[in-house]
């Protein structure tokens, strides 16, 4: 089975993280998967949305698959975060919009992939947040990736206590931008999708370029910054012995 499905509504592609039983937790397989599907749609020119949700009602993703990070050591670290860039590259490249259809959890790096795309929907139960700090991680992508969002005090408060908060709180912060019942979330943020692709698709294009210009300079630096950082973190051995203590029955 698929660890990344594509399906299409007229022009709006929805792409779902196919491990509900994982919490659509990302692994070495979604990060294989989902930057050519993105690819694919971005040249296709039947598409002029996409939508990114998790398979299930319970996450859009829980986040780093706890099995796999516990069994990781400092030489890994190159090649997994390479990977982990690599997907974020991909929502950034889409010269069509992108929206998040977060139900249920968005955690660590799901909710880094969230805040890669364009827009997010999420309902007022959601849980949103890096707990990285909490699994021996240093919250790295998810604090540069939060300067584009929020002030610095508040960043720090989400990437040093590693709690989730609620999406109605996120919605409060400005780190969703539609709000609505559960039962609604992918449906609205499918009309949203729909909407966007109504817009002139070269003044999509041109404006998403602009913005990945302003932003690719630190986008870039974070690569470099996560690989040294997360050495050292796998180097004192913390992440190993969390991640194995969490992977007993705990997903983050």
């Amino acid at each position: 089975m698929p660890s990344v499905l594509v399906e299409r509504a007229g022009e709006v592609a929805l792409v779902r993280l196919n491990r509900p039983q994982r919490l659509n937790a990302i692994n070495e397989d979604i990060r294989r998967e989902l930057p050519p599907a993105l690819a694919a749609l971005n040249t296709d020119p039947a598409i002029r949305a996409v939508v990114l949700a998790g398979a299930g009602e319970r996450a859009f993703s829980s986040g780093q698959d706890l099995d796999e990070a516990a069994h990781y050591g400092p030489h890994d670290v190159e090649r997994w975060f390479t990977e982990l860039h690599a997907i974020y590259a991909a929502v950034r490249e889409m010269d069509k919009p992108t929206v998040a259809s977060i139900t249920g959890a968005a955690a660590g790096a799901g909710y880094q992939l969230a805040l890669h795309c364009d827009l997010r929907v999420a309902h007022p139960e959601a849980k949103i947040g890096q707990p990285e700090v909490k699994t021996g991680l240093a919250s790295i992508l998810g604090t540069s990736l939060m300067m584009w969002h929020q002030p610095f005090g508040m960043n720090a408060e989400l990437s040093l206590l590693g709690d989730l908060i609620s999406g109605e709180r996120a919605a409060q912060l400005g780190l969703v931008n539609r709000l609505v019942p559960r039962s609604e979330v992918l449906e609205q943020a499918m009309q949203l999708a729909h909407e966007l692709g109504a817009r002139p698709a070269n003044a999509i294009r041109l404006t998403k370029a602009h913005m990945r210009e302003l932003t690719q300079a630190r986008f870039d630096d974070m690569l470099a910054a996560v690989r040294r950082y997360q050495r050292l973190a796998y180097e004192s051995g913390e992440p190993q012995r969390l991640f194995k203590e969490l992977s007993k029955g705990k997903t983050s």
